[in-house]
């Protein structure tokens, strides 16, 4: 179980370090944020579903 928790918090730290990227770069706009706002905010749907099905799971076993 040690392991899924810690591929979890990973999830968690990733789909915030996402998230802080595409706030920032949208707050200074430019032509970084014209290429790559999109796919920063996809990214972070992206891991967030994943870091939640991760727990999903987790909470399943656990429960078994």
């Amino acid at each position: 179980m040690t392991v899924l928790t810690a591929i979890i918090v990973i999830g968690m730290l990733a789909t915030a370090g996402v998230l802080i990227s595409g706030i920032v770069s949208m707050a200074q706009g430019g032509e970084f944020d014209q290429r790559h706002g999109h796919q920063l905010m996809f990214a972070r749907v992206g891991l967030q579903g994943i870091t939640l099905l991760l727990l999903l799971l987790a909470l399943f076993v656990v429960a078994r």
